[in-house]
């Protein structure tokens, strides 16, 4: 296994809000029938923070998302979440502790209108360990954030574009009211004014207190809206370090996100 390159730590305008973890994962291994994924992956996400997965096509990013999610049926490793042990827990479990998965296929439900979709995925207001609210989602709200979902309530999800779908699973997910959220390949596929809205989405979402685990290949997307990074290639973590070191080490971003 080659080593992992770890960057130094960095202080300055992305200066990371907590040093609690919400999420972390150790020796993360995950497997497509006989074929090994992911290989001891280990990554944490910290509270108040968007840490960006990047790697190539095939690297095991979406893998890992939905190895913390629970959806991945042969895995092995170590999970905690709010402090709790999860590694066990089935996908419906985890979700219900305050983790939200974006799917990259988004998976709306398309004979649903907007609203309907939206009411779906509600979940019970939360709060953060020492008693302080959690980030609450309402309709209004995720139309305020969402602008073009606003004007289109009563449409069915199917006659949606794509980056209004993308829009829609997103605002699925937060009503939930998530503490974290695994957010897979935002950026892929959609216009670039709705890659700007995501990349406003996400820092609104941060300023909020939400944290996010971004999996995504656009390193421009990434640098806007993430404090720190690991690089994935083959199923295992090449880089960890905060996204301005990523950004300047053209070693690590000539062999393992170029194409």
């Amino acid at each position: 296994m080659m080593p992992v390159e770890k960057a130094g730590v960095m202080h300055g305008a992305r200066q990371i809000l907590s040093s609690e973890k919400l999420l972390d994962a150790k020796a993360l291994n995950a497997w497509y029938g006989a074929a090994q994924i992911l290989f001891d992956v280990d990554l944490d996400v910290r509270r108040g923070e968007v840490v960006a997965l990047m790697g190539r096509n095939g690297a095991g990013k979406s893998t890992t998302l939905k190895t913390i999610m629970g959806l991945i049926p042969k895995r092995l490793g170590v999970l905690s979440f709010m402090g709790k042990d999860i590694s066990s827990f089935q996908p419906h479990d985890i979700a219900a502790r305050g983790l939200g998965f974006v799917p990259e296929d988004r998976r709306i439900f398309t004979d649903l209108s907007v609203m309907e979709n939206l009411d779906v995925g509600r979940q019970p207001p939360r709060h953060w360990p020492d008693g302080s609210v959690a980030p609450l989602w309402s309709p209004e709200r995720l139309f305020k954030l969402f602008p073009n979902l606003g004007e289109m309530p009563d449409r069915p999800g199917g006659r949606m574009s794509g980056g209004e779908q993308q829009m829609l699973t997103v605002a699925r997910t937060l009503m939930g009211n998530p503490y974290l959220v695994l957010l897979d390949e935002p950026s892929e596929g959609v216009a670039p004014v709705i890659v700007e809205q995501m990349a406003q989405m996400i820092l609104e979402l941060k300023a909020d207190g939400v944290s996010i685990l971004l999996s995504e290949q656009n390193m421009h997307f990434a640098e806007l809206v993430s404090d720190r990074a690991y690089v994935l290639e083959k199923g295992q973590i090449r880089f960890e370090g905060s996204m301005e070191e990523l950004a300047a080490n053209q070693a690590v971003r000539q062999a393992y996100l170029s194409v």
